[in-house]
């Protein structure tokens, strides 16, 4: 399985949860972060802490990319995922175009199909089932896509897209169909069974597995799952953080594990 993504280099991201903090340590956090030389990050699209005290601090992620494109020059960014459910799809693509114009072509359009109740209930949207977001965003990654070839000016480059989930009959399809980047979680027997399963919808939608990168967000130390999960084809490895410190200690050892590995390969 490792053999389609043997020639792609080890990134390392982080997530820079918004959430418990104020902007100010959010925006000292992203540029620290690209400092210390990580290769993309992250936010995620909630308007709620996840963890924590349920009404602490949090901002809203979209207006955030922007201002990430403008305080950093060298780091990929981009939501950990985007909610399809919130933003029209067309909308959503004209947003990830202007940030992708701001950053200088450094946007990578994180999205998947919303789980988050609270989210949806609190703002006006209709929550739906599993069955009917998976849908919905079915019916977006195309329209992102058309949209994408219709603005003027046009996107710096083919914005990659990254699917969040590990469903194996909608969601690792729709990877298949329309991801360049496809992100999972869990330990590496997990991700070792999504990733067969993303090959064989590979196989049946005529897609090269090789054209799209295995991601996972990963806790600990790389001495504890790096090597496994490099084994099953993961290239980028995603550590999340929570304000308001942002401690990018763990972050460190990744990096280390990236420079190890990318210099023997």
């Amino acid at each position: 399985m490792s053999s389609h993504q043997s020639a792609r280099p080890v990134r390392i991201g982080v997530q820079l949860q918004p959430q418990h903090g104020e902007w100010s340590d959010l925006r000292r956090a992203v540029v620290a972060a690209e400092e210390l030389g990580v290769d993309v990050a992250f936010n995620w699209d909630h308007f709620y802490p996840l963890y924590g005290e349920p009404d602490g601090k949090h901002f809203e992620c979209w207006t955030m990319l922007a201002a990430w494109a403008e305080v950093t020059s060298r780091v990929e960014i981009g939501a950990l995922v985007t909610c399809n459910s919130y933003r029209n799809p067309d909308l959503l693509a004209d947003m990830a175009r202007t940030v992708d114009h701001i950053s200088g072509g450094r946007l990578i359009l994180g999205i998947g199909a919303g789980w988050f109740e609270r989210d949806y209930d609190e703002y006006g949207y209709e929550f739906g089932t599993p069955g009917s977001r998976l849908a919905d965003l079915g019916e977006a990654l195309p329209r992102i896509e058309s949209r994408w070839g219709k603005l003027n000016p046009a996107p710096t480059r083919k914005i990659p897209v990254l699917i969040g989930g590990g469903g194996e009959k909608k969601t690792l399809r729709l990877v298949a169909r329309h991801g360049d980047i496809w992100h999972g979680f869990g330990d590496p027997d997990v991700v070792e069974r999504k990733v067969a399963v993303l090959d064989d919808w590979c196989a049946q939608e005529g897609r090269d597995p090789a054209e799209i990168e295995r991601s996972t967000g990963v806790e600990g130390s790389p001495d504890d799952t790096g090597r496994r999960l490099h084994d099953l084809g993961v290239r980028l490895f995603t550590v999340g953080l929570s304000g308001p410190d942002y401690d990018l200690g763990p972050v460190r050892e990744w990096l280390a594990f990236r420079d190890e590995v990318n210099a023997g390969s």
